[in-house]
């Protein structure tokens, strides 16, 4: 593998700034398009893992800490790392505010400062799209993770894969704009069975833009069209983003 990624990138910058951290969670789950997406994730979370109760869980690139909030108030015992200090002041803020225990310590996907296997599950959510080395964050994931890890990503199936390509376009004449990664399942699988992890369940979300959803601004537009595209068979080959729970081998 290639080096350190280089620090002025834009998934240290950008996140590292407090403007950001303060409004991620309102961008992010606000509205009411918004509280779907943070509903659809905690119950997909929860389905993934099973008992959650004592488990031993890592959750990596926590940001605001939505997930690892949710697992520790579900009895695990978490620990949540992020690059960004001032996503984990907004984190241990809003634990605190909860009464909820986690271990928030700064570090990098890229290289995890834990022995093989120290965690029961790794959770890590948003981040493969922005990291500059996704294979090498994969191979971190599965090396810490004794049983279970769980991500999310954009597929290059659906309409991310536009998004993309135009922010990668913005980010080139120097717009402010995230240039993410979209995936397809074969590489992310491939990724995983490298690190001796097979995927072992997947759920996708939408077909449509979630952008579009916010822009109407409609849950029940976006429950109605999306379960229609889901009937005709579209969010199965075209739903984004992508959750997918991976198991270790020796498990299956």
């Amino acid at each position: 593998m290639s080096g350190a990624p280089a620090p002025d990138h834009y998934s240290y910058t950008h996140y590292e700034k407090a403007s950001t951290a303060a409004t991620f969670d309102d961008r992010r789950f606000g509205g009411p398009i918004g509280g779907i997406v943070a509903e659809e994730q905690a119950r997909v979370l929860a389905n993934f893992i099973g008992r959650i109760q004592d488990r031993r869980i890592l959750d990596v690139g926590t940001g605001t800490g939505r997930a690892a909030r949710q697992l520790a108030a579900g009895g695990a015992m978490v620990t949540a790392i992020d690059a960004s200090d001032a996503m984990l002041a907004v984190a241990r803020q809003k634990a605190a505010s909860e009464s909820l225990r986690v271990n928030f310590l700064r570090g990098d996907a890229h290289a995890l400062d834990f022995r093989d296997r120290s965690f029961d599950v790794v959770v890590s959510l948003r981040v493969l799209m922005h990291t500059p080395q996704w294979q090498r964050c994969v191979a971190e994931l599965c090396r810490v993770a004794e049983r279970l890890v769980i991500v999310d990503y954009p597929s290059t199936a659906g309409f991310a894969r536009l998004e993309s390509l135009a922010r990668r376009v913005l980010h080139r004449f120097g717009r402010a704009a995230e240039p993410y990664h979209v995936f397809s399942d074969r590489e992310i699988a491939a990724a995983f069975a490298v690190g001796g992890f097979t995927v072992r369940s997947m759920h996708r979300q939408f077909v449509l833009p979630i952008a579009l959803h916010k822009a109407i601004g409609s849950p029940r537009f976006t429950r109605a069209i999306e379960s229609a595209l889901d009937r005709a068979g579209l969010l199965r080959r075209f739903g984004s983003p992508v959750s997918i729970v991976a198991e270790r081998c020796a498990y299956s």
